[in-house]
């Protein structure tokens, strides 16, 4: 059991500072620019995809494209509760966030993240049903039951971030009021409690480690079973083409989980690598998607290709 400090002080925590990701002070402004222009071109990369996918009518009539749109809203707000507050700490603003700041920045990071952990489920699941069950797949998978899959996972995504939030903000919080992180994440919070804190790292474990840990399993299992029909397609062609509907998937759920479940069923670790760990399901995987799925996926690039052509025809009409 963790040993807890003194709660009888009168201090109580109103507000954080966010000490963000170790750094030489010379490259403050390399990183600023650095992670500046990944938030910039996130933002556009996810938007150019999210605009692609309900512009053409080939696309958001198929379960496989609303999800990934739905994938690019997601990154888009979940950059945008992470990256702003990291950049802050390479510029002389003041790097305090209010208590309640702090509690939303957890909240919709984790209702966003695990959101996101369902959402890739999901799409795992459709392009099973897809290359193993082609047949019974307009059945299986249909736009009625895609939106309530989706809609399901944003649920039990808020309802996760509400419970973690909750029990992490119970907590009494009576200084200091550093947190040795970029953002406010469980595992970094919880060390400035003064409060034993057994229970909410096991929930941790469970809630997160262990949940992030099943889906990422139900992921491989569905490619595992992908991989053995893909090897039955007679035709080369055939199996490109499935191989490269699959592998953008498989590239970005490799990317988010094994950092994600690497800090969460270590919830009590103090290893410095934790941050720059946490760059790459948190910044990287978000400006990552929309280049994965637009280079690796024909149809999307086929579908932007339309639209410029048509933006052109309109253009020269006029």
């Amino acid at each position: 059991m963790r040993r807890t400090r003194n709660t009888s002080l009168d201090a109580v925590v109103t507000d954080f500072l966010l000490l963000g990701l170790a750094h030489p002070p010379n490259l403050r402004a390399f990183l600023f620019l650095v992670f500046f222009l990944i938030y910039i071109l996130t933002q556009l990369g996810n938007l150019l995809i999210l605009l692609t996918v309900w512009a053409d009518p080939k696309l958001h009539a198929r379960p496989m494209y609303i999800l990934l749109g739905v994938l690019s809203f997601l990154d888009m707000w979940l950059s945008s509760v992470i990256v702003p507050r990291l950049i802050l700490n390479f510029t002389p603003a003041s790097k305090a966030i209010p208590f309640g700041g702090c509690a939303a920045q957890l909240y919709f990071f984790h209702f966003l993240g695990s959101t996101q952990c369902f959402l890739y489920t999901l799409m795992a699941y459709d392009r099973y049903l897809a290359i193993c069950q082609p047949l019974r797949y307009p059945v299986l998978m249909n736009g009625k039951l895609c939106t309530i899959l989706v809609a399901g996972a944003w649920v039990a995504g808020s309802i996760h971030g509400s419970i973690q939030t909750t029990l992490t903000f119970r907590l009494p919080y009576c200084g200091p009021n550093q947190i040795d992180y970029f953002i406010c994440d469980i595992p970094a919070v919880l060390r400035l409690a003064c409060a034993d804190t057994t229970v909410n790292e096991l929930v941790t474990f469970v809630d997160i480690g262990v949940v992030a840990a099943s889906c990422f399993m139900l992921i491989l299992l569905s490619y595992a079973n992908i991989v053995h029909a893909i090897l039955k397609i007679r035709t080369a062609d055939g199996r490109k083409r499935a191989f490269s509907t699959c592998g953008s998937h498989l590239t970005v759920v490799t990317v988010y989980y094994v950092p994600c479940i690497f800090i969460y069923l270590r919830a009590g670790s103090k290893s410095p690598f934790d941050g720059a760990v946490a760059v790459f399901y948190t910044v990287v995987t978000p400006l990552l998607n929309p280049l994965i799925y637009t280079l690796r996926n024909q149809e999307v690039k086929s579908a932007l290709k339309r639209l410029t052509a048509g933006r052109r025809d309109v253009g020269g009409e006029k």
